[in-house]
């Protein structure tokens, strides 16, 4: 049987009109030729709102006793006898009487649904388990009746009922929705202009991250890639460096000129060391929460692919990124991360933020040097460890050690040189240690021949085992925290 469906009319407040909504919808259904009935509809003594559920087919109600008293409930057997294609059930944050079927009447709806039928309801904002405590931090006033926000979400279809502040207590003292001795009273508390306009807030962003999340949903599904600018989005790329924190903030004064949200970006490089420290990390993610942001950490073995991956995957219009006052020489070595995702961000606007070098009066750091820079030194150490060690036991060690011992000095060069540079860097590395040592270390000497096995064994056996614990090396490089 197919599933029914779930109409719901979100409010910020009582009285803003979701069961006069619901009832309008009611006849437009039965004009249409829909069985529609109605189930549950709290008039609250108001009249228009009585007036219009005329026409409408009702079913009675079922009276529970609790305590001595008869309450009326939602008749769900009464409903699934009747099978209507349509039944209007309102207030489904309400708590059921003891001794009902189901403990709230959001569970009597599910079951209406899975019996096919589709539902229209009413929730006010108030009433969503999510917002109970920052509800009661406005108001001061505990809800004790919620719904779990995935049973709104999952909602086929979500509409706002929206009214201004002011509109609302107008209607309130004319005496549209509580009666005339409640009107004083209720417009001095819970329905103060403050109140109402953070409770009007509070609806607006919650359904619009439902909207926003049915968008994603739906670009997903569809395969799009390419930005829609339906709502400003700020994606701000940082290292994790001590300028990330600057960065962000500045982001963050970027992102409020245009009430965008702003989403922070941790990149862990792919071809080095993550670089940050996870004091550092945790700041960074302090520092996100307080600005009202969101952290997320990738990595890739190309930082502007990776980044301009994410941005598209979140539908993001603006980017920032932080750009060093680099020398001309390492402007001439690599034109750096930023200009490549502004050749190819497309429709997404990038802005560049400067800073001082990373390591200004802090000591140099490999991984704040440029893609270009680290690739140019560790190619360059490749070289020059290997001879370095050549020299150093040519010169001071070669009396002291055996082969093995010399051996253990050039792979840990090769794993030095893993650390700067990589797989690559670290095979040459290795390749050339087993040259020199075999040149300079081995009888004959001076030649590329050698005469014993175990000799030759330990050449082989340096470069295997140094390439293979280099790659592991690079591997654990890569991993973010």
């Amino acid at each position: 049987m197919k599933r029914g469906q779930l109409r719901i009319y979100l409010g910020a407040a009582p009285g803003v009109g979701k069961t006069y909504a619901m009832l309008s919808e009611a006849h437009r259904r039965l004009e249409r030729g829909r069985d529609v009935v109605a189930a549950v509809v709290e008039s609250h003594g108001r009249n228009k709102t009585a007036e219009l559920l005329g026409g409408i087919e009702r079913i009675p109600p079922k009276m529970i006793e609790y305590r001595g008293t008869t309450m009326p409930e939602l008749d769900t057997e009464a409903v699934l006898r009747r099978h209507p294609a349509v039944v209007l059930v309102d207030e489904l944050a309400h708590t059921n009487v003891p001794g009902s079927k189901h403990e709230k009447r959001w569970q009597d709806v599910q079951e209406l649904l899975d019996a096919g039928i589709d539902v229209v309801s009413t929730v006010n904002v108030q009433h969503l388990e999510s917002l109970n405590d920052v509800v009661e931090q406005i108001t001061g006033v505990v809800q004790r009746e919620t719904v779990p926000d995935w049973v709104v979400r999952s909602a086929d279809q979500v509409e706002l009922v929206d009214i201004t502040p002011e509109a609302l207590r107008r209607r309130m003292s004319h005496g549209n929705v509580y009666a005339a001795e409640k009107v004083d009273a209720a417009l001095r508390n819970y329905f103060r202009p403050g109140n109402l306009t953070a409770l009007r807030e509070l609806a607006l962003l919650w359904l619009a991250d439902q909207v926003d999340a049915a968008l994603a949903k739906y670009r997903a599904d569809h395969k799009i890639t390419k930005t829609w600018e339906a709502r400003e989005r700020v994606v701000v790329a940082v290292t994790g460096g001590p300028e990330s924190e600057t960065i962000v903030r500045r982001a963050s004064r970027i992102a409020a000129k245009s009430s965008a949200e702003l989403i922070v970006l941790h990149i862990v490089r792919g071809d080095g060391l993550a670089g940050v420290s996870a004091q550092r990390l945790g700041r960074l993610r302090d520092l996100a929460t307080s600005l009202d942001a969101s952290l997320h950490t990738v990595t890739g073995e190309d930082v502007p692919t990776a980044l301009l991956d994410f941005a598209r995957q979140v539908n993001a219009t603006q980017l920032v990124l932080g750009t060093s006052r680099r020398s001309r020489w390492a402007r001439m070595l690599d034109e750096g991360i930023g200009a490549t995702v502004v050749q190819e961000s497309g429709k997404i606007d990038v802005h560049m933020v400067t800073h001082e070098e990373s390591n200004k009066g802090g000591g140099f750091r490999w991984s704040s040097l440029t893609r270009g820079e680290r690739k140019v030194g560790s190619w360059s150490a490749a070289f020059l460890v290997p001879s370095a060690i050549c020299a150093v036991i040519y010169f001071w060690l070669d009396r002291l050690l055996d082969l093995s011992g010399e051996s253990a000095l050039f792979f840990i060069g090769v794993i030095a040189v893993s650390l700067l540079g990589g797989v690559a860097p670290a095979a040459l590395s290795a390749i050339l240690s087993g040259v020199l040592l075999n040149w300079f270390f081995t009888d004959p000497r001076y030649s590329l021949t050698i005469d014993q096995l175990d000799n030759f064994l330990t050449i082989v056996v340096l470069l295997f085992v140094a390439v293979a614990v280099a790659a592991l090396v690079d591997v654990a490089a890569k991993r973010t925290l």
